[in-house]
């Protein structure tokens, strides 16, 4: 009890100490082609040299060729380090620092899912902050970060528009979260014809980690009104265009409308933060390189059951933002909400269970996701280590 009420009492002037933060949102380009606008943009600002951060299965089909070709065309040169892991590691931002400075270089650009954002959110942060840690809440920083464009090629993280980043010690497999203001990227591209390949197990995953932002903020204690209303907006077009994008991926209404989705559901978790679910999920990526987003869309609902009566109100909100119909009630709609993700998720072929986790693990998990949540998540219910270590092995293949 006195612990809950340390968690909600830190949540409060959590919440109140924001409304003293920058929440100035990117400068966005929209549409197909808007990522060559963005080039446009930095050869606008003056800026000559970059540094682009990619990952090597991007570089390997040529997605980031287009956006090097017109940088370069403008008289830009552009470093590219393309060696992002899919849990990017401290390694991978010391590397991409250290390529920032060999070429001389005065900007960054993240191209990429979450995984190039968040390496180049710790590289910004690096560079600033040579020896600072790079996890946890930093809510002021006194020295300027180099400017960061920003040029996502999944519809899921939000990264283009958050003030997170997610990075892995490699040594110990803990994942960290960075969060400030500092590392938010000032200018995005939203360019739906750079998501037209995704392959459809990678649209499908990445559109419900986008959901999953989108949830967690919703129903968690910390929104405000700007935030709720992006939640619920980001909703309703996941659940009118997500399958849409997975069955057909040359469909850009599809793609251009998941794309705003995700920024949508990033300008609300960046500020209203997120749940049990990221806390878990984030613990898996660490110890066994689960990529993110299909962990969040299999825990999902599961947590939602978890939280059960603490949550109906807002579930039932939710429901109603994606457009289901037939239930009456609070608690009738809170759970067909429920059912209706994991109906949408077996249309999709997510997995119902983990099969990564290891019972000798699950000690640590609890330990890691808890310390993760406790204080910050302005979750619905608490929930303590006895009860995350029988969730976790409820929800896994451990027999």
């Amino acid at each position: 009890m006195l612990y809950s009420l340390y968690c909600r009492l830190f949540q409060f002037f959590t919440k109140l100490g924001s409304y003293a933060l920058d929440w100035s949102e990117p400068k966005l380009f929209t549409g197909g082609g808007s990522s060559l606008e963005l080039s446009a943009c930095i050869k606008s600002l003056g800026f000559k040299r970059v540094l682009l951060v990619t990952d090597p299965g991007l570089m390997k089909i040529g997605l980031p060729a287009p956006l090097i070709k017109d940088l370069e065309a403008k008289g830009i040169f552009c470093a590219v380090y393309d060696a992002t892991n899919a849990n990017p590691t401290l390694d991978n931002v010391r590397d991409a620092r250290q390529l920032y400075a060999d070429a001389d270089c005065e900007a960054v650009v993240a191209f990429g899912g979450g995984s190039p954002m968040d390496c180049a959110k710790g590289v910004c942060m690096r560079i600033a902050y040579p020896k600072a840690q790079l996890r946890g809440l930093r809510l002021v920083t006194l020295r300027k970060l180099p400017l960061l464009f920003a040029v996502p090629t999944t519809a899921g993280t939000g990264s283009e528009v958050t003030i997170a980043a997610v990075l892995t010690d490699a040594e110990t497999h803990t994942k960290y979260a960075l969060m400030t203001p500092a590392v938010r990227p000032k200018y995005a591209a939203l360019d739906p014809a750079l998501t037209v390949g995704l392959p459809p197990h990678i649209t499908s995953s990445t559109g419900v980690d986008a959901l999953t932002h989108a949830v967690e903020a919703y129903i968690g204690k910390s929104n405000t009104k700007y935030t709720a209303a992006k939640a619920l907006n980001a909703t309703t077009l996941i659940f009118k265009y997500l399958e849409r994008a997975y069955q057909d991926g040359s469909d850009l209404e599809a793609r251009e409308n998941m794309l705003v989705a995700s920024y949508d559901a990033g300008i609300a978790f960046t500020r209203a933060y997120v749940g049990y679910v990221h806390a878990i999920a984030h613990c898996l990526g660490g110890l066994y390189g689960m990529p993110h987003g299909l962990a969040n869309a299999i825990i999902l609902p599961h947590v939602l059951d978890f939280y059960g009566a603490s949550a109906y109100k807002r579930l039932a909100d939710l429901y109603d933002a994606a457009g289901l119909s037939g239930a009456q009630g609070a608690e009738e709609k809170a759970k067909a909400f429920i059912q209706a993700i994991r109906d949408m998720n077996e249309r999709l072929n997510i997995p119902t269970k983990l099969d990564c986790v290891k019972e000798e693990d699950l000690s640590t998990i609890a330990d890691r996701a808890l310390k993760e949540a406790n204080p910050l998540y302005p979750v619905p219910k608490f929930m303590n280590k006895a009860q995350c270590i029988a969730f976790v092995k409820s929800i896994s293949t451990i027999a």
